[in-house]
């Protein structure tokens, strides 16, 4: 175990929102008071978000007003990379059917295209965004367009968005939906591709920054393709179980409970003739089973079965999941 924290390693945070920093419109326990203590680090922060239901501002004075550092130029969202995904296809005027909310159409303003709400209104594109408030005449009319040829791109594919009674159906339900009905697929701006997390790291001015999030398919997946170190937080999405069982492109570097433990010295994972050793834990493979010396309840005891599992199936282009047994000492 080293002597210094987690984030004193990198010179900037790039966090996720959804299942980080708040689940609904409430902060996450410690979420706020961690993000605090970055500015005294002098580490930058940076939020990067496939939601696409409100506009940069709204989410930094949502962020404010729960406490957290957050100014409009600090957050990066889905719906600013696919505006400028759609301005770099399309002439400057082109009509682009929102299927989104208002904030979405707004960036598409913004990128010199026009915003419509209809068929009839003869869009060359359609824009598909995360917006509670959509419904089937929304989605409806994204399938008529599309099946007519238009263009067709999607904010994100999160199939989830945490909320604060549970989980809910995100942007990528609703994507599966009309493509279902339509038979295409939508090129995709958000995460898990690089750019939105390279944009971020961009405005930060940051050479070594640690992308946070609750999800391996876009988060953890997005830092990685990137380039960039990667931590994945239990307030989310995805678990212990789920975070073993990855595929390679989306295991993370770091495994954290809480934002908290980035302020925290990340426990060294050594290994010795195949048992991989974290804290007083420690695991080794045999066959399709990760036997861990530890309690289940041990963020080091998981720490340890990854690293022993993933040097066990080094190569995995599916989630795999190893049978566990645990070795209670």
């Amino acid at each position: 175990m080293t002597d210094v924290s987690l984030i004193s390693l990198f010179d900037a945070l790039l966090a996720d929102l959804d299942g980080v920093v708040y689940a609904g419109p409430d902060a996450i326990p410690g979420a706020v008071e961690s993000l605090q203590q970055l500015a005294g680090l002098d580490i930058g922060l940076g939020y990067v978000t496939n939601n696409a239901s409100r506009t940069p501002a709204q989410v930094a004075a949502h962020l404010r007003e729960l406490g957290a550092p957050a100014e409009d130029n600090q957050v990066v969202s889905s719906s600013q990379a696919a505006a400028e995904l759609l301005s770099s296809m399309l002439p400057p005027g082109a009509r682009v059917l929102i299927t989104g909310s208002p904030a979405l159409a707004q960036e598409i303003e913004l990128v010199g295209l026009t915003p419509v709400s209809g068929q009839d209104e003869d869009p060359v594109a359609v824009v598909q965004g995360f917006n509670p408030g959509i419904g089937w005449k929304d989605l409806a009319e994204a399938c008529y367009v599309i099946s007519a040829g238009a263009l067709w791109v999607a904010t994100n594919t999160d199939s989830t968005i945490p909320q604060a009674r549970g989980i809910a159906p995100g942007n990528g339900a609703f994507i599966a939906a009309v493509a279902g009905a339509t038979g295409q697929t939508p090129l995709v701006a958000g995460k898990p591709e690089a750019p939105l997390f390279h944009a971020a790291a961009k405005r930060l001015a940051a050479d070594r920054p640690l992308v946070v999030g609750d999800r391996l398919d876009t988060d953890i997946l997005g830092g990685n393709n990137a380039g960039f170190a990667t931590v994945a937080v239990l307030t989310g999405v995805d678990t212990k179980r789920t975070i073993l069982a990855a595929r390679t492109a989306e295991r993370p570097d770091y495994m954290i409970s809480d934002l908290s433990d980035l302020h925290r010295p990340y426990p060294a994972v050594n290994n010795t003739d195949g048992t991989y050793r974290c804290g007083a834990a420690s695991a080794h493979v045999r066959g399709d089973t990760v036997r861990v010396q530890g309690r289940e309840d041990d963020l080091d005891a998981w720490r340890a079965a990854c690293a022993a599992w993933w040097a066990a199936v080094p190569e995995a282009a599916e989630a795999r999941a190893p049978q566990l047994e645990w070795l209670t000492p």
